[in-house]
């Protein structure tokens, strides 16, 4: 059965389904996919997930804001219910995987850690979301309950980045091998480095990409140790 063309095309329409926000298109389409047998992972990766990583970067650039984020997020998870128990992931571990994320103490905003969760999801990660105003104790504890790869924390004040430095230390004296990206509006990757973080990145498109790597970098160099 050849299904490329036509698969393309669909996955293309799911694509713009949720940059468009149209849930009901999204519904329909990734029935389709079921019903077609085409590929469910596939379809969440290049048409639910590349279609939320165009609507964040609509979002960054100020064309899209609150409103359109949460609708097109709807969308992406009435497409994921449908497409998820089909999906058969082809990225050897990646199913496993699993991230603590939250804002940090002293901080509500959490617009752009919610759009890292939805990027997450999309992409087949079990997402521990500890919402928005964490206490630092709180990370650390949630990774050694869940024993999570990868602890992903924002903070969109200069005043709550601050508190970075010290949320670095306390994970990886708890968990040495534990991957910690940071991000947010004050930060670069430079102040990210100094912060001792593993990684940093200024969308959430990019930040998924990332953390696969990182994680997978650091799970090779514990492999090597032993």
């Amino acid at each position: 059965m050849v299904l490329s063309g036509r698969e393309d095309a669909v996955l293309q329409k799911l694509r713009e389904a949720v940059i468009q926000y149209n849930k009901e298109a999204a519904v329909e389409l990734s029935s389709q996919i079921v019903g077609e047998g085409m590929d469910a992972h596939r379809a969440i990766r290049e048409g639910l997930a590349a279609g939320m990583g165009k609507v964040g970067e609509l979002y960054n650039e100020q064309h899209y804001f609150v409103p359109e984020l949460l609708l097109s997020a709807d969308a992406l998870y009435a497409g994921l219910a449908i497409l998820r128990p089909h999906a058969r992931n082809t990225d050897a571990g990646e199913e496993s995987r699993q991230v603590v994320l939250g804002t940090i103490e002293g901080d509500v905003h959490d617009i752009g850690k919610n759009l890292l969760k939805v990027m997450f999801d999309a992409a087949g990660w079990l997402v521990h979301d500890l919402g928005k105003d964490v206490q630092l104790e709180r990370f650390v504890e949630e990774q050694q309950r869940t024993n999570a790869e990868l602890v992903g924390v924002s903070a969109l004040m200069t005043t709550s980045m601050r508190a970075m430095p010290e949320v670095i230390k306390m994970l990886k004296e708890s968990s040495p091998d534990v991957v910690v990206m940071v991000g947010g509006a004050p930060l670069t990757r430079s102040t990210a480095m100094q912060f001792g973080a593993d990684g940093y990145a200024d969308n959430a498109g990019i930040a998924v990409q990332e953390a696969a790597r990182l994680v997978t970098v650091s799970q090779d160099q514990a492999r090597s140790r032993t």
